[in-house]
């Protein structure tokens, strides 16, 4: 095998193609499960393989003293569970069941880190993967792609790059596209990532956490901006099986003390100590929009008191987890960033009691606006809340970034440029005509506080004054024009014997 490096482009394309064994038969929602699954299985056992041959040249070839280093491993490959394994059985009729036994032996042999990864997914489903002769037609095919050569994961090749990652979040992405309105369940755009990673500039020591990770893309984006190691990562999933996503992604990214809880954080949140919620540096998360049936029956008597400031609407949860994250949030140096639609922004009853409560605490630090269809599943408009426990004055900045975008195809999307933009503006809290402005607690409060952006940043542009003059030129000039082509026209048709 060639020791030259792997090319992300090349890796991604491999990953991609190998979609090719579910396209047009799964739904991209469930079959993104057996595409990521096996990305995961392929990196231990090439990692695998790459420690095991290291120490046998190490030990001169001496099994015994190999094996006991192995077993000190990060995550253990049992015996017969490699690729190389699935790839040997591959024509077998029961290939199915023989992949669902190779994940149970490998979560069994790591139980502390993967127990529960592997529940949600079966190789051997006819629901999902079809009858016996066409599943197994597509599982050899798929096991195929994953042995394409190129696709080598040993650190030998793979380098220092976080080339698994990147290729992990590339295909997540991809499939967040193709499964529409399922895909803003566990997707949030890298571009939206960027900005409140670089808003909320998580420090060295932090603890981070998104009560709503999805596929943890958006937590890991924020650490990354730590630029060192010296983190830690907690969040909760409610759907098992984008929970699961998210442990494989956090480990691929070798974040493997991140703690990922799976469970509904609104009625049962499980990040816990002694008794009450644990606390946060950094707070983040992209939460389902206006998420009806939220819990709203149990919220008066919620045992952590997160709803003192009012009980939100039934049928709209946003302000159901901007109040769980206010309350996780360190009480005196805490930050808060989640996205939200613009109803939240003026919405009245409950909602604009419990805004005017936190506006009041002088919580709220930013309001950005962000360009409609951005998100998977819906056009909306949608804006960033940042809220922080640490503010210096009682001002608020509203960003109008709502032009500032590229179109596209299916969905638009913030340029380089207008993320640049947004954050050099919340850094310096810089007032730019139609762009942005500051408002103090008392100015909004003179408008019932509500945070529509046009109330505070005038977005009307002005317009044109016209020449009439030149206008009235114009027109005499098309006037003229078209009296000429009229006797052309009739010159033409008396030639050709047609009276006009």
């Amino acid at each position: 095998m060639s020791k030259q490096q792997i090319n992300q482009d090349e890796i991604n394309k491999i990953l991609w193609k190998a979609c090719d064994t579910f396209r047009g038969v799964v739904d991209p929602s469930e079959y993104k499960n057996y595409i990521l699954v096996f990305l995961f299985i392929k990196y231990l056992s090439d990692v695998w393989k790459d420690k095991k041959e290291a120490y046998l040249a190490e030990y001169k070839g001496d099994a015994t003293r190999a094996k006991r280093m192995l077993a000190r491993e990060r995550f253990l490959v049992p015996e017969g569970c490699t690729f190389d394994d699935i790839y040997e059985h591959r024509k077998s009729p029961k290939i199915g069941e023989f992949i669902n036994n190779v994940l149970e032996q490998i979560e069994e042999a790591n139980k502390v880190k993967l127990e529960g990864v592997f529940r949600n997914i079966d190789f051997n489903s006819e629901s999902n993967l079809g009858q016996t002769k066409d599943r197994n037609r597509r599982l050899e095919h798929l096991i195929g792609d994953f042995a394409n050569e190129a696709l080598d994961l040993r650190p030998s090749r793979v380098g220092k790059q976080d080339i698994i990652g990147n290729a992990y979040e590339y295909l997540i992405a991809r499939f967040a596209s193709d499964a529409g309105k399922k895909g803003g369940e566990f997707y949030t755009p890298t571009e939206v990532a960027i900005v409140l990673a670089k808003v909320l500039h998580a420090k060295k020591g932090n603890r981070i956490c998104d009560p709503a990770c999805g596929s943890g893309s958006l937590l890991i984006r924020v650490a990354q901006e730590i630029k060192s190691d010296d983190f830690s990562l907690y969040g909760q999933e409610a759907n098992g099986a984008t929970w699961a996503l998210a442990r494989m992604n956090m480990f691929l990214h070798g974040m493997d003390n991140a703690r990922i809880e799976w469970g509904d954080t609104l009625n049962n949140p499980k990040l816990i100590e002694k008794d009450k919620l644990m606390t946060f540096d950094v707070v983040v998360a992209n939460p389902p929009f206006s998420l009806d049936k939220w819990g709203h029956e149990n919220a008066a008597g919620d045992p952590f008191g997160r709803f003192h400031r009012g009980v939100p609407p039934k049928s709209k949860g946003d302000f159901a987890f901007i109040s769980h994250m206010i309350e996780t949030a360190h009480a005196k140096s805490g930050k808060v960033g989640v996205v939200v639609p613009h109803g939240v922004l003026f919405r009245g009853s409950s909602e604009g009691a419990i805004r005017q409560r936190l506006i009041e605490e002088n919580y709220l630090d930013a309001v950005i606006g962000l360009p409609g269809n951005l998100f998977y599943g819906t056009n909306i408009p949608t804006a960033i809340l940042i809220f922080s426990k640490a503010k210096k004055d009682d001002s608020v900045l509203f960003v109008d970034a709502s032009r500032g975008y590229a179109p596209e195809k299916s969905q638009n999307k913030l340029r380089p440029e207008d993320i640049s933009r947004i954050i050099h503006t919340y850094e310096k809290r810089l007032v730019e005509p139609k762009y942005s402005s500051l408002a103090t607690v008392a100015d909004i409060g003179r408008n019932e506080f509500s945070l529509n952006i046009p109330l505070y940043v005038d977005t009307v542009e002005e317009e044109k004054q016209v020449d009439i003059k030149a206008v009235q030129n114009e027109i005499e000039q098309i006037e003229a024009k078209l009296i000429e082509t009229r006797k052309e026209m009739n010159l033409y048709l008396r030639e050709l014997g047609i009276h006009a």
